[in-house]
C-alpha cells in the first residue's frame, strides 16, 4: 500500500512524535533526531523518566498476564504506540492464545509498524482512530466485528489520557469507553504525575511535548487519575507508582513525591 492510498500514513521526521519519543525512551530505533532531540530535552529535566516509561511497559506486561489468567479473551489498547517488546497481543497470547487484540492509534508511523508486524496473526489488528471521539472506537468496523462486548474486554489506556487536555473531558471519554463493559471488563490505565518537582522543571518537560502534535502533556493529581476508575473496583496494589504495581496483595503505599506514571487496574462493577 502506498502513501498515495493512505494520505494519513505521511510521516514529518521534522516534528518530534509522541510515540517515537517513548520508544527513544524505551531504547527503540524506530526514531529522528527531531524526536531524540526532544526527548532529551525532558531527560535532562527530570532523569527518571527513562526508569517510569520502562516500569510503564513491565506493568503492561503483569497486568494483561493477570487479566488472561482471570479469563479475558478481549484486549483493546489505545494509544499502542511503536511495537516493542512484550507488546499486549505477545503477553495476552502467550497467556491464553485465542486472545483477541485491538490496537487503536492515530499516529502514521505506528499504524506502518504495528500493521507489518501484525501481517500474520489473524487474532490481532490495528485501527486508526483518536482517543477524543471514543464513540468512534467503540463504534469501529473493525472493533464491532472482533470484540463481543457481552463478554469481558480490557480496555488499556497506559500512558496517553496526560495528553488530553481538561477542556477534551478526559473523565466522558473514559466513561464512555467504560459505558459499554459488562461486569467483570478491566481498566488499566497509567497516567503522568508531576509529584513534587519544581514549576520550573515542569515547564521544561511540558515545553518538549508542545512541540510535537499533542501539543502539551498534562499531569494531574493522584486524586484526578484515580477519578478516571469511577465504576471499577481497583485490584492489586491499587493506584500506585507503576514500578510498585503488582497483581498479588492488597493496595500499597506509594511515593506519591517522585515524578512517574501512576498506575492501576479497575474491576468493572
Amino acid at each position: 500500500m502506498s502513501d498515495q492510498q493512505h494520505p494519513e500514513w505521511v510521516i514529518d521526521p521534522g516534528t518530534p512524535s509522541v510515540a517515537r519519543m517513548y520508544d527513544y525512551y524505551l531504547g527503540g530505533k524506530d526514531n529522528f533526531a527531531a524526536d531524540r532531540a526532544a526527548a532529551d530535552q525532558v531527560v535532562a529535566a527530570m532523569p527518571n523518566v527513562l526508569e517510569f516509561t520502562r516500569a510503564n511497559r513491565r506493568l503492561l506486561s503483569r497486568a494483561v498476564t493477570m487479566l488472561a489468567e482471570r479469563g479475558v479473551r478481549q484486549f483493546l489498547d489505545i494509544g499502542s504506540g511503536l511495537p516493542t517488546q512484550e507488546n499486549v497481543h505477545e503477553v495476552a497470547q502467550r497467556a491464553a492464545p485465542d486472545s483477541r487484540v485491538i490496537y487503536v492509534d492515530n499516529d502514521p508511523i505506528v499504524l506502518v509498524h504495528a500493521r507489518a508486524l501484525l501481517a500474520d496473526n489473524p487474532l490481532t489488528t490495528v485501527v486508526q482512530a483518536d482517543l477524543l471521539d471514543p464513540r468512534g472506537i467503540l463504534d469501529h468496523p473493525e472493533v464491532k466485528a472482533r470484540f463481543d462486548f457481552t463478554q469481558p474486554v480490557a480496555v488499556l489506556l497506559l500512558a496517553i489520557l496526560h495528553f488530553v487536555p481538561d477542556e477534551a473531558r478526559p473523565a466522558e471519554i473514559v466513561a464512555t469507553l467504560r459505558e459499554p463493559l459488562v461486569p467483570g471488563s478491566y481498566l488499566v490505565i497509567s497516567h503522568g504525575h508531576a509529584g513534587a518537582v519544581t514549576p520550573e522543571v515542569e515547564s521544561r518537560v511540558r515545553s518538549a511535548y508542545g512541540r510535537t502534535g499533542a501539543r502539551d502533556i498534562i499531569p494531574r493529581r493522584a486524586a484526578e487519575i484515580a477519578a478516571f476508575f469511577a465504576g471499577t473496583e481497583l485490584v492489586g496494589s491499587g493506584l500506585v507508582q507503576v514500578a510498585d504495581w503488582r497483581p498479588d496483595g492488597g493496595p500499597i503505599e506509594s511515593d506519591l513525591t517522585r515524578p512517574g506514571f501512576l498506575g492501576g487496574v479497575g474491576r468493572v462493577l
